[in-house]
């Protein structure tokens, strides 16, 4: 039907067959969403969903916990909506696919938060009783559990949110202190002294998933070290060895120097003075002027610095030797500071080093055990111990020479301690205090840390203990290989972490946590291993939680076969990560949601758990199973704000979720989840949401226009495909296309290409076409015409594939749409399969045809535009079309149809040869169109022009018989 009528036909309006629905064109979606939510509780809609699958293949997606400290920000909502869509898709496809939500409830983002609190009010947290600050600990984690909890629901998640997992239940804590003490009892704990990162701040060592790097501005220095002994150059006696450091604070802690023995290296002569450095760093090292970044009331004066890489008479250094770093083999220089105390006193020994390198720097690295990894392994390799001369907080010994009670941050700078006796012993050689490079600090607190050396607790990554023929490191790369990753670059992503990887830092110096459930022999140092004192500090646990270690009668744990006198309870807390990283143990094989197995189908989390979830996930699993907790692992990237950047309170670019929900509904924020490109970093804003916003209304009016078409749809009055007009049997052939379309992209985890594909048949091949051209038949054939009920049968068809495919995402919407069509006190869209679709609806050859004819339509339309505009015509009802095809297949196809009626034009004349005032079409070359104006009356009814219209009562013949005129 045209848009327009002659005002002074006669009504036939009552005749008309129009769309009828109580569904709206306004969504209303903040209103409407919260009592859908109420509905769905009422009825259960899950726990109805789980009893009429129970019989079904499982697929399990096991939740990534986030922390229970604050209300949830807009990466939560993408990781939560992204994980609901994946079960809802998984139950659509057929799975008995359940979901429990949980939450991380230890650790230090909820204790720093505690921290708050006390700072706040002047108090310190030393002096709180533990167990009361670990009450208050728990007492945040639940309160945030709770808002959290109807924040996810509020976005349509559904789960057990009655029963999820929380790791500071009992039960969890009782699992994990099972699952260490399986760790413990396997032979790959190990407590030893290794340097770590630590937080000075937070006065705790830090895994590197609490990690993150920014910029920093250091001082950066030149230090000589004279060479006293060196048996294989000995002409080097008497040389400065040089080296570059950004840590001027680990100079008093000094203990060997390292080179690289495949490395050239020269020494030169300057202002009466050798100094050794790699060849191809000479220029560079020569080139840091003494005095630069020294601060303007400092230009210039160089007098206190050492001169040996003073460049005033601007001539060019002297080579005396030239040698590998092998030759510096044996080689002994003394501390800069040797003179001030007896432990500067003590020889440094030269030591091949394979991770020195001519990058940067001078070729050769001073090394201090005590803080750094390479520094320890070398040393250690050599008999040289760590000293621990930097406590918890960050500060130096009382009494170390130098820097004694110092803070290690305080004495960084060129007029601190450390520069001060260097220079004044002559050995600082350059120095300068603008140096920018990247370094690590504390993801909570946002401090700078430190590598500090500290007695810890650790796994092996790298031993075969017990009955183990591979090492960890091992089985978690072989069990690597056998996940699934999407995207694929996920797999490079995690090998690679998992291969370079130091051992596993168990222990925690915090009160918010698991404890290490051991007792250390007070004179071996050994730890117990005992299957039945195990047994009691697990059911102990199970019964009070982790409290019952802190405040246990150990005597009691350790039974009648030991003496609690000789042992000495661990009072250190389990990395958070092993809390988080046993979750397969206590929520998928504990028992206590029956509905769940092991291992999972899939972890979802952020690309940033490489390094945190997946990879702690990984390490225990095989630990404590010899393989990995799951079978796919899928990540997402992190969401910017609309330029681009990372959102931060600071720069106030925050897009909260909540205020998107309160204001256009949950189902918007989850069509743009499904419709970014989640695997890459991605971008929320305003604009962005009000793209969304438009894309959604166009899948809400194509259900509209299906709910009004099928309003009094009967099932009697459908037909079989092969009864149907030759549209209508392509209709199908496009559903079968993008059912194979739909289930790729559902395999494959790309809901961007799922929802593309949606919107594109629901816009451009239902709503601009198939629907355009079947109004007519649909408002004004009788109601038992074949092809009115073929039509009527497949918008049936695809009312059902729509509302069904369409779930997942739009849980919302596609609810509303399913009640407003089938009201029902507990029926649900969310109960239904994967829509059937009959191979047999694919026809390729039918499917080209009809591309071809919808080609050739568009060009007819592109020629009556013009005309449209010019108000020639007021409608294509009213133009009558000479169509010139140079192509046969395409006349032959245009013959085949009523092509009228598919350009919804009056008549159509199509042909091979010329036609006069044809004009060749710019989008479909090879077709040539000429449009005129009908000459033919319009009917009243159906506003075609037709032939056949009667004059007295201004009806087609078709509508004639419909109304009986």
């Amino acid at each position: 039907m045209a848009d327009d009528q002659n005002s002074t036909a006669p009504d036939y309006r009552d005749t008309v067959f129009l769309p009828k629905t109580d569904f709206p064109m306004k969504a209303g979606l903040a209103q409407k969403e919260p009592g859908i939510l109420e509905r769905w509780e009422k009825t259960d809609l899950y726990g109805r969903l789980r009893t009429e699958r129970a019989d079904r293949e499982k697929w399990i997606l096991h939740d990534g916990p986030p922390y229970a400290n604050g209300d949830i920000h807009i990466g939560h909502a993408l990781n939560k909506i992204l994980k609901d869509i994946t079960v809802r898709m998984a139950s659509l496809r057929g799975y008995d696919a359940p979901y429990t939500p949980g939450w991380d409830c230890h650790g230090l983002p909820i204790e720093w938060k505690i921290e708050e609190q006390y700072r706040k009010k002047g108090r310190d947290k030393d002096a709180v009783d533990p167990i009361e600050f670990r009450r208050q600990c728990r007492d945040f984690a639940a309160k945030w559990v709770e808002v959290q909890s109807a924040q996810f629901q509020r976005l349509g998640i559904m789960g057990t949110w009655d029963r999820p997992y929380l790791t500071m239940d009992y039960e969890a804590e009782a699992v994990i202190v099972e699952e260490f003490l399986k760790v413990a009892a396997s032979g790959l704990l190990y407590r030893g002294a290794k340097p770590v990162m630590w937080s000075p701040v937070e006065k705790t060592a830090l895994a590197e998933a609490e990690v993150e790097y920014q910029d920093i501005v250091s001082t950066e220095i030149d230090v000589a070290f004279e060479i006293v002994e060196a048996p294989n150059a000995p002409e080097l006696v008497g040389a400065r060895a040089v080296i570059w450091t950004t840590t001027p604070w680990t100079i008093p802690v000094n203990r060997a120097l390292a080179y690289a023995e495949d490395v050239d290296y020269v020494a030169v002569r300057r202002d009466g003075r050798v100094l050794v450095v790699a060849e191809s760093l000479l220029s560079q090292t020569l080139s840091r002027h003494p005095c630069e970044g020294r601060g303007p009331e400092r230009t210039g004066d160089a007098a206190d610095l050492d001169p040996g890489l003073r460049r005033d008479d601007g001539g060019e250094a002297d080579i005396v030797w030239r040698g590998k770093g092998a030759d510096l083999a044996g080689a002994v220089a003394r501390h800069p500071l040797h003179a001030l105390h007896p432990f500067f006193a003590e020889p440094r020994p030269l030591l091949a080093g394979d991770f020195v390198t001519t990058d940067s720097g001078t070729g050769l690295v001073h090394m201090a055990p005590d803080h750094g990894e390479d520094d320890f392994r070398l040393c250690r390799a050599h008999g040289i111990d760590p000293m621990f001369v930097v406590d918890e907080g960050g500060r130096y010994k009382e009494g170390w020479p130098v820097v004694g009670g110092d803070h290690v941050y305080k004495v960084n700078g060129l007029d601190g301690p450390v520069c001060t006796a260097l220079r004044e012993a002559g050995a600082l050689l350059a120095a300068d205090d603008k140096y920018s490079h990247s370094y690590p600090h504390s993801w909570r607190s946002k401090a700078k840390l430190i590598y500090r050396c500290t007695p810890q607790w650790f796994v092996y990554m790298d031993e075969t203990v017990g009955a183990r023929t591979n090492t960890l490191r091992e089985t978690a790369l072989g069990e690597i290989d056998k996940t699934r990753f999407v995207p694929e670059r996920g797999y490079k992503r995690l090998k690679s972490m998992v291969e370079g990887r130091p051992d596993w830092v168990l222990s925690r110096q915090r009160a918010w946590g698991v404890p290490l459930t051991l007792y250390l022999h007070r004179e071996s140092g050994e730890f117990l291993i005992d299957e039945a004192v195990n047994a009691r500090i697990v059911a102990a646990v199970r019964d009070g939680g982790a409290d019952a270690w802190f405040a246990a009668d150990h005597q009691a744990l350790l039974g009648a076969d030991y003496d609690a006198v000789d042992y000495q309870p661990v009072t250190d807390i389990l990395d958070v990560w092993f809390d988080s990283g046993s979750t397969h143990a206590f929520v998928l094989e504990s028992g206590k949601w029956p509905e769940l197995r092991s291992p999972a189908n899939l972890y979802l989390e952020g690309s940033d758990q490489h390094r945190g979830w997946f990879q702690s996930s990984l390490l225990e699993s095989c630990a404590t199973r010899g393989h990995a907790p799951y079978k796919e692992l899928l990540t997402h990237g992190m969401t910017l704000d609309k330029d681009g950047r990372k959102q931060s309170k600071s720069l106030g670019n925050t897009t909260d979720p909540k205020k998107i929900v309160d204001v256009q509904g949950a189902d918007i924020l989850r069509l743009w989840v499904a419709s970014v490109d989640f695997t890459e970093d991605h971008r929320i804003g305003d604009e962005i949401i009000r793209g969304v916003s438009d894309r959604y209304r166009k899948l809400r009016n194509t259900f509209r226009y299906l709910l009004g078409a099928l309003g009094d749809f009967d099932e009697a009055e459908s037909v079989s495909a092969d009864e149907m007009p030759e549209l209508e049997r392509w209709v199908l052939h496009r559903l079968a296309e993008l059912d194979g379309e739909l289930k790729q992209a559902a395999a494959d985890y790309d809901y961007t290409a799922y929802v593309t594909a949606l919107e594109t048949f629901a816009v451009r091949d239902l709503s601009s076409f198939y629907f355009d051209v079947r109004k007519d038949s649909l408002y004004c054939d009788a109601p038992d015409d074949p092809k009115r009920r073929a039509c009527r049968t497949v918008l049936d068809i695809l009312f059902h594939g729509l509302v069904r495919w369409t779930a997942p995402v739009l849980a919302f919407t596609a609810e509303e749409v399913w009640q407003s069509r089938f009201p029902s006190q507990d029926g649900s869209v969310h109960l239904a399969d994967w829509p059937a679709v009959e191979a047999g609806w694919r026809d390729d050859a039918l499917g080209e045809k009809w591309t071809r004819l919808r080609r050739i339509r568009a060009a007819v339309t592109e020629a009556i535009e013009p005309l449209r505009r010019e108000k020639t015509v007021r409608s294509s009802n009213e133009a009558d079309v000479a169509l010139i095809l140079s192509d046969t297949t395409d006349l032959a196809d245009v013959h085949s149809v009523d092509f009228a009626e598919l350009a919804i034009v009056s008549r159509v004349d199509a042909r091979h040869d010329a036609v006069g005032g044809a004009a060749e079409s710019e989008t479909y070359p090879g077709a040539w169109v000429r449009v005129d104006k009908t000459e033919l009356e319009k009917c009243a009814r159906c506003w075609r022009h037709t032939p056949d219209v009667d004059t007295a009562t201004q009806l087609c013949k078709r509508c004639a018989e419909v109304i009986g005129a």
